[in-house]
């Protein structure tokens, strides 16, 4: 069994390392970041990224940002000061793909391999080792790093060299938030006629319309349920990356667009830290009317 480093044990990390754990590898995780409890009884806390590094076969991340990954790679205390010769680092966090290319170089230049591998699935498929893996990388990495996420997830599929990984998750974000855009629009459209939206939402579900987005995320707006599994600043993030990708290449976004704007209208209505599902909020407020009474405590 593998020696895995892994840095960010947030919402979804947390619930991949243990997963490697239930795979019998020895994880190893640095308390300069927040360490849920029983993981720090669990695994081997040392002191930095570089630490983790220099005690590990291979290094996982899993941070927010592109500034994040820069940092952690490549800080004083980075990654990257503790790597040898052979090592991998798997960067399974959503950033930018071009600077996945550079970071890719970067530790190539140490001898090391480098994989961009974002997930979705959010924090149930986290849990339950369903995500989806999207690589970018060397087919040999690619097979090394395989078992690995053989632990993490279920769709798993090397989509091209360094960077593709990060391009094709972008592509998911941009699927996935015009799909909440869709199912918002439907259920608020049928409320303010009249009609029951969770029983429109459950009739909705036995047609062509039916959708991963429609059975969880539907629920969560009639249910009025917003605690993140995955948080509207970080889905603003990808479709930044969507948005500044296309004006590079030269092509029109416009559903993107207005999708990004409607969760911006969340945050500024203090909801950047809700879950992505309550873009829903953004129509409520422009509408001047909720589909459903708040969720009581």
């Amino acid at each position: 069994m593998a020696k895995i480093g892994f840095i960010g044990l947030g919402i979804m990390g947390a619930h991949m390392a243990r997963n490697l754990l239930k795979g019998g590898h020895e994880v190893v995780v640095t308390g300069a970041y927040p360490v849920p409890d029983d993981l720090r009884k669990t695994t081997l806390v040392v002191a930095d990224s570089t630490a983790v590094a220099r005690e590990s076969e291979i290094v996982v991340v899993m941070v927010p940002d592109t500034p994040d990954v820069a940092n952690v790679l490549f800080a004083d205390d980075g990654v990257a000061k503790g790597l040898s010769a052979g090592k991998l680092v798997i960067d399974m966090s959503s950033i930018s793909p071009l600077d996945t290319q550079d970071f890719a170089k970067r530790i190539n230049a140490l001898g090391c391999d480098y994989l961009d591998a974002p997930v979705s699935g959010g924090e149930v498929g986290a849990r339950e080792a369903t995500l989806s893996i999207m690589v970018g990388g060397p087919e040999k990495a690619f097979e090394r790093a395989k078992p690995l996420f053989d632990l993490m997830g279920k769709n798993i599929t090397l989509v091209g060299d360094n960077g593709a990984g990060q391009t094709c998750k972008v592509a998911n974000q941009i699927i996935v938030a015009l799909n909440i855009e869709a199912v918002s629009e439907a259920l608020l459209f049928a409320a303010r006629s009249g009609a029951d939206p969770e029983r429109v939402r459950q009739a909705l579900m036995g047609g062509f319309a039916s959708s991963r987005i429609l059975e969880v995320h539907g629920k969560r707006m009639t249910a009025r349920t917003f605690a993140p599994g995955f948080r509207i600043d970080l889905h603003r993030k990808d479709l930044n990356l969507a948005l500044d990708g296309a004006r590079k290449l030269g092509i029109a976004l416009p559903h993107t667009a207005s999708a990004q704007q409607l969760f911006s209208v969340c945050a500024a209505h203090d909801g950047g830290s809700w879950d992505h599902s309550a873009m829903i909020r953004a129509l409520e407020i422009m509408a001047g009317f909720e589909i459903a009474e708040p969720k009581k405590d």
